[in-house]
């Protein structure tokens, strides 16, 4: 059994925030596979599904984003999942928009919702699929917490938006190499350079 948890803000204000990016993911690659967020369990709307021959639980976390760990390890306590095969998909301000990068394990980089779930499990090897956001105009590394958290609770600019369009199903497609052929099979056709 998989779990897929996209992580993001609840509430319709927060709907179409960069910082919700992965609940758009995740939300498109359900309805890709006819599975609908139909419970409530854990602190998270799930749904449930087979793909490729595999038990998939998809997530929605119904916490804020900075107590993400909060749903998701009681996610993985319910279900017995393995840090293998947990997947988080989330926002990433270190990657330009729509690219899209998978790893396993790692620090969370600054990002409150990994950093709740690494505290959580008492664990980092879960498997991540990082969406790039891009950081704002001409902040690079510098930029003041304000200034970030103005950002990513933001909407996506026309431009970006056209990009991110394209992104989320690219995203459910990497999800699906994932769940079907493997981490390194996922990497290796998804880490490279994207046009």
């Amino acid at each position: 059994m998989k779990l897929v948890v996209g992580l993001g803000n609840p509430g319709q204000g927060y709907s179409n925030n960069r910082h919700n990016l992965g609940f758009m993911c995740v939300s498109h690659f359900a309805k890709e596979h006819g599975i609908a967020f139909d419970k409530k369990q854990a602190q998270a709307r799930i749904g449930t599904g087979d793909i490729g021959g595999e038990t998939v639980v998809i997530a929605r976390p119904e916490t804020y984003m900075n107590l993400s760990g909060q749903a998701v390890s009681r996610l993985v306590k319910k279900f017995s999942i393995s840090m293998d095969d947990l997947i988080v998909v989330h926002d990433d301000l270190d990657l330009p928009v729509g690219r899209i990068r998978i790893r396993q394990g790692g620090s969370a980089g600054g990002h409150r919702g990994i950093e709740s779930i690494i505290n959580s499990l008492g664990g980092k090897e879960f498997l991540r699929v990082r969406v790039g956001i891009g950081r704002p105009a001409g902040s690079g590394r510098g930029a003041s917490e304000d200034a970030i958290v103005g950002y990513v609770l933001g909407g996506f600019a026309p431009e970006e938006r056209k990009v991110i369009e394209q992104t989320v199903p690219a995203v459910s497609e990497a999800l699906e190499c994932l769940i079907t052929e493997g981490l390194d099979a996922a990497m290796n056709k998804y880490n490279k350079e994207q046009k």
